[in-house]
């Protein structure tokens, strides 16, 4: 396994890459490392000849500056991991490399960008956009993998895929979640033990709507219970609970057996904030 810390030292291997004609699968993340992404390495090793990974927290799409001064690194425990799963590359830039100047381009991306994550977190997709641009600009990946976790991410990406015509096939892998259902986060090593106990809220409640709104009960009636439910759950406030177009990121008023839905969750926990997503209709 190499590591590489610039554009310049890993164009070297890129070049012999393509002389050799191997294809190159890239899983870009943000280090602390979990099964989540494990999968999305072994997804890349199954399609790629050549995997790379990148390990890189991007300041510009945080909101808050406390929580990207919180985020957990564990690079020496990553490095091990990528190691066990023969990763071909890691790829850890500083952020002198990644920004030589503050970004002055912004990427406004319509509708999408303005619900949901959007609504809360504005700004955040503009970061999100800039710094994948910027790694695909870098390892000029065939592939690149995504976890469906960060459901509304992937439909960014997808954006900016096609409107800007980038020669990458983007692969969607599906959550990894622990034992009891709660979908895995970086973050969630930050949850006390308290804290963790009440954050299976977020799937008990998109398992509950699911199945409610497959009995035929409105929507608005779910949603009202689940808002209930966030209230009477200890450390926990729910940010939305939304029924969405898994591609457009529309809201529905009701839910609609014959199109496309999944219903979205963010909420505190205490002071972290973490997501989640379930399918209804695929």
């Amino acid at each position: 396994m190499q590591v590489v810390h610039t554009g310049a030292d890993w164009n070297k291997y890129w070049l012999e890459s393509i002389k050799n004609d191997k294809s190159i699968g890239f899983v870009p993340t943000m280090g602390a490392l979990h099964e989540g992404h494990m999968d999305l390495v072994r997804k890349a090793k199954s399609e790629s000849e050549i995997v790379v990974v990148s390990i890189y927290v991007n300041p510009t799409q945080f909101n808050s500056l406390e929580d990207f001064n919180n985020y957990p690194s564990t690079l020496d425990e990553d490095l091990d991991k990528l190691k066990s799963e023969n990763v071909d590359f890691v790829f850890i830039p500083n952020t002198d490399s990644i920004y030589i100047e503050k970004p002055k381009l912004s990427i406004n991306f319509g509708d999408i960008e303005t619900v949901l994550e959007g609504a809360f977190r504005p700004g955040h997709f503009n970061g999100v956009g800039i710094v994948v641009s910027k790694l695909f600009n870098i390892i000029k990946p065939h592939k690149a993998f995504f976890g469906q976790k960060d459901l509304q991410q992937t439909g960014i990406i997808r954006r900016l895929v096609n409107d800007l015509s980038m020669d990458v096939q983007l692969v969607i892998v599906p959550t990894r979640r622990e034992e009891d259902g709660l979908a895995m986060s970086s973050r969630n090593v930050r949850l006390s033990p308290e804290e963790r106990e009440h954050a299976l809220i977020l799937i008990n409640s998109l398992a509950k709507a699911k199945q409610e709104l497959l009995a035929s009960k409105p929507w608005f009636e779910v949603q009202n219970q689940i808002k209930c439910d966030f209230e009477e759950t200890p450390l926990a406030s729910l940010e939305y609970f939304e029924l969405i177009h898994p591609e457009s990121f529309a809201s529905y008023p009701d839910f609609d057996a014959s199109q496309k839905s999944s219903i979205c969750v963010a909420a505190y926990l205490g002071k972290i904030r973490l997501i989640d997503n379930l399918p209804i209709i695929p």
